[in-house]
């Protein structure tokens, strides 16, 4: 299958485009089958192209890739509206800050609220379980229990003394 697309060449940070027509399979640098254009953004978005061999690439079954629809539909070529891709007019905010996000979500909380609603059925109230007792378990402390010698902890002198 032949695309037309952009081919990156010019220096780091100057970019500049070759428009060609390629195999979908083949490497974006590498082969083509015919140049029929170039566009340059860091000129002044200039963008040269061949209209008639465009045009005929097209008819012969060839897809222009989103980005080269968009620019050549710019340039007065018809019929690209099949090739673009859909945008959404607005962008989404990456970190609104709360007084953004709270009106924007409150409506949503209230419809969510409303389908919910009805969809609930009245449960009946069931009557509490009897609770039953549970083991006590004690613990037995001996705090006066004889403590055998290896137990013990050591004296030094120094405590000894000071008491």
């Amino acid at each position: 299958m032949l695309v037309i697309r952009l081919s990156r060449s010019g220096r780091t940070k100057q970019a500049s485009y070759r428009l060609v027509v390629a195999e979908k399979t083949a490497p974006i640098k590498g082969r083509f089958v015919e140049i029929v254009g170039y566009y340059n953004p860091s000129e002044g978005k200039k963008f040269e192209f061949k209209k008639d061999r465009v045009e005929y690439w097209i008819s012969v079954g060839a897809r222009p890739s989103d980005t080269v629809a968009s620019l050549l539909k710019a340039n007065g070529v018809d019929g690209l509206d099949d090739f673009i891709a859909p945008r959404t007019k607005k962008r989404s905010k990456k970190n609104p800050t709360e007084e953004e996000a709270a009106p924007a979500a409150a409506p949503a909380e209230e419809s969510a609220s409303a389908e919910e609603a009805p969809k609930e059925e009245p449960k009946e109230e069931e009557a509490p379980a009897e609770e039953t007792p549970k083991e006590e378990v004690k613990e037995v402390v001996v705090a006066d229990a004889p403590i055998e010698e290896s137990e013990a902890p050591e004296e030094t002198p120094e405590e000894t003394s000071a008491e």
